[in-house]
């Protein structure tokens, strides 16, 4: 252990802490902009600057490490005085138009400046707009951009893309695109993670809130909405619901309130898609000799980009299965249209997802066969509802509890559990099971796929036949996963990847304090739903039923491989920026 002082209290920490980790032990927090734990901790910002005893210059508290004897100041007029003229510098470089901006209210820099008491600053500011094609579903802003890194850093350590780097040199540097190309042409597989780890406003999706508002302004328009499992475990952190408050009754009320016609839950095309893929990987280990081995699941789209780009001969391996999105999609404009005397083009269809990558997701000309138009027309992130609710002065803790619209707003425990890493897998194992075996198994039979291990790996018994499965989150793990394979290191039946750290809970559509991370936390709230609910299996969820046997016959059928399940060979990549959207 190791004895310092700070601010006059004597601490003993382990040897290796940093001083700002040592002081956050004691209750005493220092400021920083740029810094995440293992990840980013290069004090480039220099906010987090502290006074040592003996020394002429102040040090960055997030990467000097503590030694024995440090007597350390945090709060002394100097590291004040200089910890200010730095955020002013920040700000000098900063568009700091704050009352249009995304991150109003939830921003670091904009935090910090307030509590070391910026009101005018002496400094010109110098900050210079980018050029972005703004209806393109991330959307960059070189002027708010504080240089921190953190997208550089997030993006090459935890995502293995390297997509942003820094441009230029000196005062002129910037953050900017591998190579210079045009975003749109990029590898970026639209995960996010740079958005929910900007401490400012310089990354955010695109806002299609106006266009849900022209929708909803049309007479002749029905409006349905799906909401994804993962969303309920967030939807209410920013708007500050205490978890009993934030519950799917009252978002579905508020939802109502809104304007939007029906609510349903993409819980049951969750349950569709363990029906298709898991039906679909029972035949593949039927015929074992025609296919290539492991079978990837397909439900993330930025999964799906990262192997079109990275690893296209891998393409053939995936799920011809469509995502959950998707099939709610196509269903919505078909059999649901039939089932509420709808005119399918009267049907605007909206899905509510913890994802960015979804807005490209349902432009891709070879998921839209329902034949009328964009099978899904817009989807919002978490982030985005919440806004809704708020800019209507919604409180949904006064709300009632209302039901989804039956009969498509119910779902099992299993479709649940698709919000959060190795969710799919084991919800598919379940009813892979029933399918094989004719009974069910233990409910929590395969939750050794469970956790938040980067990369986890299990075999199971399946009537006789030994089962070897994979789970992995962030895209960084999915390469070394797949790059093992292509070196003949490990062996897989079935593998399921999602591209955000954690699953669709830390999904980069999602609600997001700085410096934390809820993934862990929200997978457990899935956890949770699924325990408790009547139904633990996709096969019982008896909506689904019924739609195969008055609409799609069984799976993959004929029908069924028209509207659920995709070439992905043949997806085009192109970002095509929506119509109208800010």
């Amino acid at each position: 252990m190791v004895k310092l002082t700070i601010n006059g209290q004597q601490v003993s920490v382990p040897e290796g802490m940093t001083i700002m980790e040592a002081a956050e032990k004691v209750g005493v927090h220092i400021p920083h902009l740029c810094y995440l734990k293992d990840i980013n901790e290069i004090g480039a910002c220099r906010v987090c600057l502290v006074e040592l005893k003996g020394m002429e210059k102040l040090v960055t508290a997030c990467n000097t490490i503590c030694e024995e004897g440090m007597e350390i100041l945090t709060n002394s007029p100097r590291v004040r005085r200089t910890r200010r003229i730095n955020v002013e510098l920040i700000l000098s470089d900063h568009n700091t138009n704050c009352a249009s901006c995304i991150k109003s209210g939830n921003c670091t820099l904009q935090t910090i400046a307030n509590d070391v008491g910026i009101i005018v600053s002496d400094y010109q500011n110098t900050a210079e707009m980018g050029r972005w094609d703004r209806n393109l579903p991330l959307v960059r802003d070189a002027s708010k951009c504080v240089k921190c890194m953190r997208c550089i850093q997030v993006c090459e350590k935890v995502q293995g893309m390297g997509v942003w780097t820094l441009i230029g040199s000196g005062y002129r540097t910037t953050i900017g695109l591998k190579d210079n190309q045009p975003f749109s042409e990029s590898d970026c597989a639209l995960c996010g993670q740079c958005i929910t780890h900007c401490p400012v406003g310089a990354l955010r999706e695109r806002d299609d809130r106006l266009d849900l508002n022209d929708a909803l302004a049309d007479p002749e328009i029905v409006t349905i909405v799906q909401v994804a499992p993962a969303v309920r475990t967030a939807w209410g952190e920013q708007i500050g619901l205490k978890d009993k408050d934030a519950t799917m009754g009252k978002l579905v009320c508020a939802l109502k309130k809104i304007g939007i016609d029906y609510v349903f839950d993409t819980n049951y095309s969750a349950d569709l898609t363990i029906m298709e893929e898991g039906s679909e990987f029972l035949e593949r280990l039927a015929n074992r000799n025609r296919h290539k081995w492991p079978m990837f699941t397909s439900c993330c789209p930025g999964w799906l980009r990262f192997v079109r780009t990275q690893y296209p001969d891998m393409v053939e391996d995936l799920s011809t299965a469509k995502s959950p999105q998707q099939m709610f999609g196509a269903i919505s404009k078909t059999y649901i249209a039939q089932k509420l005397g709808l005119d399918p083009a009267k049907i605007f269809s909206i899905s509510i997802m913890p994802c960015v990558a979804k807005k490209f997701e349902c432009d891709v000309e070879q998921v839209n066969d329902a034949g009328r138009g964009k099978d899904v027309d817009l989807v919002l992130t978490t982030r985005e509802l919440d806004r809704l609710i708020r800019c209507d002065s919604i409180k949904p803790q006064d709300l009632m509890d209302v039901p989804f619209d039956d009969i498509f707003g119910e779902g099992s425990g299993a479709a649940v559990i698709f919000g959060t890493t190795g969710g799919v897998m084991e919800a598919a194992l379940r009813s892979a099971y029933y399918l094989v075996t004719g009974s069910n198994p233990e409910p929590d039979a395969f939750k050794e796929v469970r956790g938040m291990n980067g990369w986890k790996e299990a075999k199971f018994d399946l009537a006789g036949t030994t089962l070897k499965v994979a789970v992995a989150s962030g895209l960084g793990n999915a390469r070394k996963l797949i790059d093992a394979v292509n070196r003949g290191e490990v062996e897989y039946d079935f593998v399921e990847i999602m591209a955000c750290p954690g699953g669709c809970v830390g999904g980069g559509g999602q609600p997001f304090v700085d410096g934390e991370e809820f993934a862990p936390k929200r997978a457990l709230k899935l956890y949770g739903l699924d325990k408790v609910n009547h139904l633990r299996f996709s096969h019982e969820n008896q909506a689904v039923q019924q739609t195969y046997q008055e609409y799609l016959g069984k799976p993959l059928s004929k029908e069924s491989h028209h509207l659920l399940h995709t070439h992905l060979a043949d997806w085009d990549l192109e970002m095509k920026p929506l119509n109208g959207s800010k």
